[in-house]
């Protein structure tokens, strides 16, 4: 268990937390709520110690562990995807090097009756037990899983961290994370860099994480797929219940409007004494009951409420001029980026007033598409926009094409027309800009401020085609509420390219999944597309695909009969190379458990007391672990030959 007790600290001239006291028990699931700038990112930095409280501490065991992802952290490293992930179980490696160390002077002695040979046999035992205890055998196999489940294929393990791009990076900071195995995981924000198959193999690995989990995220839907708890943060104190998020909301509504009737009737007895000192201030006959009165109102503990929720503020689009049927048509469309393949022969239509969703695994080309759409790069094939098409497309990049040098306020208020220039700083504040922040110049804005200007600033200007490549990236939950509802009432084509489910749920009509270098289309929205399936994974998707595509008939302009004859040969490669893979697991079963009654044996007594059998026994263990691993290599190419084999 982690105790948080008295907290206190300041932030720009006031509380982010005041006397704050709450626990995490072992097996909670908490998400950590509140709006930007309450303190949430800063609270994880103080429960993993790097960052100190003015008052209050942090208690836990000395053994007590806490694993943290950072909201923006940089991971830098010159090894393999695979090698710096291990690096995380650093228990297991230090165990590997100790009974290879001790292996290796035990084999170099020969004095078998000395105490400290027998202290070397107690050592390797230990060890040897501890790194089973830890899962030792199994590491590289749950390292891999991990690195798998987040997105990574087996190719990519074996290249540098340094050669991807740092939405990857942070995959694998997250995979070392998890792999830590620690007592309580902090994850700040662990969605952005995810596609939609890796958020929900996520969810399952915290859901069944024997330990405790904190999580700051603006997905209401991983919230209540993950937590069992909320803590939100809120004028410098916490309030908490043991329900997920949608739960805890209205509940909080519940409480929000006892709090207001509670603030406005004390507000009116404040009022009161107010007059009534006012009124018998200078009364000498009262002035001891007016000094009464004084000391009574500097007593009374002011009931804090917090702003009113931007929730309410409603943005509206202006009319989308009018277009032909088609808004989007792309036919035998190709992409390469130098000699790798991204999207091949790609055909799809969209018409006036559709809203569509591209989904898929990050790199499947899905942003790419988006660009042809925008004729921002070049493509083989034609795309093209239909008659009279206005496009507004939103993408990390635009946000860079601002007026640098106009304020956050200005660049909204030139693009406000009609009765949305009298909401300017209700659209702002909707998009997380109040106060003194609307001055601030573009150039001086963060990558994540400009990016929601940019929005709020195209949903002000007038298009009948929307494309919005990962629109929710930065903003929190309220704000994703106001730009999903502005965009449900939107009467102009829609593409959106979004790892979020909840913003995506009742937004879109029809799915584009991207897989393959192919684009597969179908007629639902999100929810129909994980149902179609059948599958609790989307990355279930790819496996089925996979296996569609190796007992389907390949029309190639080639005759029936050759087809049928060429899906035979293939057939009979294919079972041919499965039962090498059978035979193989066979042989990995029995060298296993070869190997695991020789472990045993180390333990016997009889062995302990004689060197020659133990040394005999050590030998044959060392057989068998080689013959395992070449075992595994086998395995690995085979399954690699069945994989080309198309």
């Amino acid at each position: 268990m982690l105790t948080i007790s008295n907290l206190s600290i300041h932030f720009s001239n006031r509380y982010l937390f005041d006397d704050v006291t709450f626990t995490i028990g072992d097996t909670d699931r908490i998400g950590l709520i509140g709006k930007n700038g309450t303190g949430k990112s800063t609270l994880l930095k103080i429960l993993c110690g790097d960052v100190q409280p003015e008052n209050g501490k942090i208690i836990k065991s000395n053994d007590y562990t806490v694993g943290y992802l950072p909201q923006d952290g940089n991971l830098e490293s010159e090894l393999s995807v695979f090698a710096e992930s291990k690096k995380a179980l650093v228990e297991i490696i230090d165990l590997e090097r100790k009974i290879s160390k001790i292996t290796a002077d035990i084999s170099e002695r020969t004095d078998y009756q000395s105490a400290e040979y027998e202290k070397l046999l107690i050592d390797l035992h230990s060890a040897t037990e501890r790194f089973e205890i830890l899962g030792g055998d199994s590491a590289d196999a749950k390292v891999e899983t991990i690195l798998h489940g987040l997105g990574f294929t087996t190719s990519e393990l074996t290249q540098k961290v340094n050669e991807f791009s740092g939405g990857w990076r942070m995959r694998i900071a997250l995979a070392k994370v998890l792999l830590s195995n620690p007592d309580c995981i902090l994850l700040d924000e662990p969605t952005n860099h995810l596609d939609i198959e890796s958020i929900i193999w996520l969810e399952n690995f915290l859901k069944n994480y024997r330990g405790a989990v904190m999580v700051v995220s603006h997905d209401r839907r991983f919230l209540d797929s993950v937590t069992n708890r909320t803590i939100e943060i809120s004028a410098g104190n916490v309030v908490h219940f043991n329900i997920p998020y949608t739960a805890f909301m209205a509940r909080r509504a519940e409480l929000r409007e006892q709090q207001l009737s509670a603030y406005r009737n004390q507000q009116k007895q404040i009022e009161a004494t107010e007059k009534y000192i006012e009124r018998f201030r200078y009364k000498s006959t009262l002035a001891s009951r007016v000094q009464s009165k004084i000391k009574q109102l500097d007593k009374v503990e002011r009931i804090e409420i917090e702003e009113e929720d931007n929730s309410a503020v409603r943005i509206k689009f202006p009319p989308a001029p009018h277009s032909g049927v088609i808004a989007v048509e792309v036919k035998n469309m190709t992409k390469y980026y130098g000699e790798k393949l991204i999207l091949e022969d790609i055909n799809l239509v969209i018409e006036r007033g559709e809203k569509v969703a591209f989904v898929g695994k990050n790199g499947e080309g899905k942003t790419t598409l988006t660009r042809v759409i925008a004729h921002e790069t070049d493509y083989e094939g034609t795309a093209n926009l239909g008659h009279n098409i206005s496009m507004g497309y939103f993408s990390q990049h635009q946000a860079d094409l601002l007026n640098k040098e106009l304020t956050v306020f200005q660049t909204i208020d030139n693009a406000a027309i009609g009765d949305m220039r009298t909401k300017v700083r209700s659209i702002l504040g909707a998009f997380l800009f109040s106060g003194d922040s609307v001055d601030k110049k573009v150039k001086v804005l963060s990558g994540g401020e400009r990016s929601r200007l940019a929005m709020a600033k195209l949903l002000l200007e007038p298009h009948n085609l929307l494309i919005l490549d990962e629109p929710t990236n930065h903003l929190d939950i309220s704000s994703k509420d106001i730009l999903k509802d502005a965009l449900n009432s939107y009467e102009g084509a829609l593409i959106v390219v979004s790892h979020d489910r909840d913003f995506l749920q009742g937004l879109t009509q029809k799915t584009f999944h991207f897989g393959g270098h192919k684009v597969k289309e179908y007629l639902g929205g999100i929810d129909y597309f994980l149902e179609k399936q059948h599958i609790e994974y989307l990355n279930e998707v790819e496996r089925k695909s996979k296996e569609e595509a190796q007992v389907k008939p390949v029309y190639d302009g080639k005759s029936a009969k050759e087809s049928r004859e060429e899906q035979k040969k293939i057939q009979r490669e294919q079972n041919k190379i499965k039962k090498i893979i059978a035979d193989i697991e066979l042989h990995i079963s029995n060298c296993e458990t070869a190997i695991a009654e020789i472990e045993a044996k180390f333990t016997l007594p009889d062995i302990i007391a004689h060197p020659l059998k133990l040394k005999a026994l050590q030998t044959e263990y060392d057989n068998e672990k080689r013959t395992l691993d070449n075992l595994m290599l086998r395995w690995e190419e085979a399954n690699t030959e069945l994989e080309k084999i198309v």
